[in-house]
């Protein structure tokens, strides 16, 4: 689990996935988590079915690079957002990172928090050189968060912004 100043983040159970799924407050429950309306969009549905659920079962101890990340604001003990890699680094040592806030959630920094301590976990892992995003080029909001934590708009892949953070090491 990571933890920043307001927030809780750790990666979920293949279990734990399906019951986010199923939103039926059982993931928040199992979590001992106050439940609030959250939408599993038909897009977030589809990339549970075609790439999420599909990695965590081939992915062994390396799961966290392969599923859903989720975040708690620590005051009102509820699931803010989501994050998540899109897969584990490759050849180059570059990881994808993946996030969205709940609604209620958005516009207070939230998810500028979590991205930077994702990132920071990631960046601690042996073999992650870069951590690189896409946002679509209306998602001001989007490229803030990028933006806030460092990342720098490296060129355009079809008709979304690439973005790097390029680590340390």
């Amino acid at each position: 689990m990571l933890e920043t100043e307001r927030l809780q983040i750790f990666p979920l159970s293949y279990a734990q996935l399906i019951s986010y799924l199923e939103n039926d407050q059982s993931l928040e429950t199992e979590l001992a988590l106050q439940f609030h309306p959250r939408e599993v969009s038909p897009a977030l549905k589809e990339a549970f079915d075609e790439t999420i659920l599909p990695a965590m079962e081939r992915a062994g101890e390396n799961y966290v690079f392969s599923t859903l990340w989720t975040v708690v604001l620590k005051d009102r003990q509820m699931m803010a957002g989501d994050l998540c890699f899109q897969g584990a680094p490759n050849e180059q040592g570059e990881i994808e990172i993946g996030y969205g806030s709940h609604e209620a959630f958005q516009g207070n920094g939230i998810m500028t928090e979590a991205v930077g301590a994702l990132v920071a976990w990631a960046f601690q892992q042996p073999d992650v050189r870069a951590v690189v995003a896409e946002t679509d080029p209306e998602n001001i909001a989007s490229q803030r968060i990028l933006e806030k934590n460092g990342f720098r708009q490296t060129g355009v892949n079809g008709s979304n912004l690439c973005w790097r953070l390029e680590g340390e090491k």
